[in-house]
């Protein structure tokens, strides 16, 4: 019978599993002395820092903050902790500029101004999800903007909008990639990427963006794994307790208003559940969900998973060419 504890790990042996990994691919398959982390101030992203600081030493990890226009000022804030506390060296690079000039926040108010005529300087916004637990949704995003007198209002985003909107946003991904690779390549250090299982396997990552990443060593954790590793390895309460957010857009926004289904501790278990192949029926008595409500979460697992195949996808080629140093 699944029950809440079927993500329980032995956290000491998962750990040294871990960091032999990082050892053996950061040192010996990729060869480079160190490992670059972005620090976001959550959660994965301090959970793969204090990893790598485990594996390799604190002086072979830097750490690199990244902020931009949208970002919460208690992103930097708990980063700057969790570099502190680790003992690593560490930078600031602000990528307001890079993204203004690059043409990102021109193009992302834009998309916006198409549905919200009107929207601009000291409005804010995010994109939302509709629930899925009250009926079967379709997938399509809507857009809560908040204007200058603080009045929210939602509106529907049609196909254009939303690509665009999303397109524009994506830019911040990239830009973050492309400076941590900056770091790693002045340092002969290797990228560390920092996607839980949850946000692997639902394509939650930008390809080319945070989804780029030399080695990626908690993508087989589930989220509420990353959690008790996190409090094991000793991060700050204050990530520990922190709930997992997008940090995109201005408005405040939670992971599964944005993406999943659920919030990530039921979330895991249900793609737990759908991975061993257990009744929707049976997951349900576990969560306290009825059977229809997993059966949503289900179809949506396994359509995400269709939808965002590609982001796994290496780039195509006309036929097979033989692997350097093969």
């Amino acid at each position: 019978m699944l029950t809440l504890d079927c993500l329980e790990i032995d956290l000491a042996a998962e750990t040294a599993r871990i960091a032999h990994a990082i050892r053996e691919q950061v040192l010996g398959t990729l060869r480079k002395r160190g490992a670059v982390v972005g620090l976001s101030g959550g959660i994965d992203s301090s959970t793969v820092a204090a990893l790598c600081v485990h594996a390799l030493g604190k002086d072979r990890v830097f750490g690199v903050f990244m902020p931009e226009r949208d970002s919460s000022a208690e992103s930097l804030e708990l980063g700057r902790a969790l570099s502190a506390s680790l003992g690593i060296e560490s930078v600031l690079e602000d990528l307001t500029s890079t993204l203004d000039a690059a043409g990102c926040y021109r193009r992302q108010d834009e998309a916006i101004a198409s549905v919200v005529p009107g929207y601009g300087p000291g409005w804010k916004c995010k994109i939302v999800l509709p629930s899925i637990l009250d009926a079967d949704r379709l997938n399509v995003s809507r857009l809560t903007v908040e204007d200058p007198a603080g009045v929210t209002t939602t509106h529907r985003l049609n196909t254009q909008a939303y690509l665009q909107l999303v397109a524009a946003t994506n830019y911040k991904q990239r830009m973050r990639t492309l400076t941590e690779y900056y770091h790693a390549d002045r340092l002969n250090y290797a990228v560390a990427g920092t996607p839980n299982r949850l946000e692997y396997d639902q394509g939650f990552f930008v390809k080319q963006g945070d989804g780029a990443a030399d080695f990626k060593p908690i993508a087989h954790l589930y989220k509420t794994q990353v959690y008790k590793l996190a409090a094991y390895l000793g991060v700050p309460q204050a990530i520990c307790s922190r709930a997992p957010t997008t940090d995109t857009f201005s408005l405040a926004q939670s992971q599964e208003e944005f993406y999943f289904a659920l919030p990530y501790s039921q979330m895991d278990v249900c793609l737990y559940a759908f991975n061993q192949q257990i009744a929707a029926a049976e997951t349900g008595r576990a969560l306290g969900l009825s059977g229809d409500q997993v059966e949503r979460v289900y179809r949506d697992i396994a359509s995400k998973r269709r939808g965002t195949r590609y982001l796994h996808t290496p780039p195509l080629l006309v036929e097979t060419v033989a692997e350097i140093g093969a």
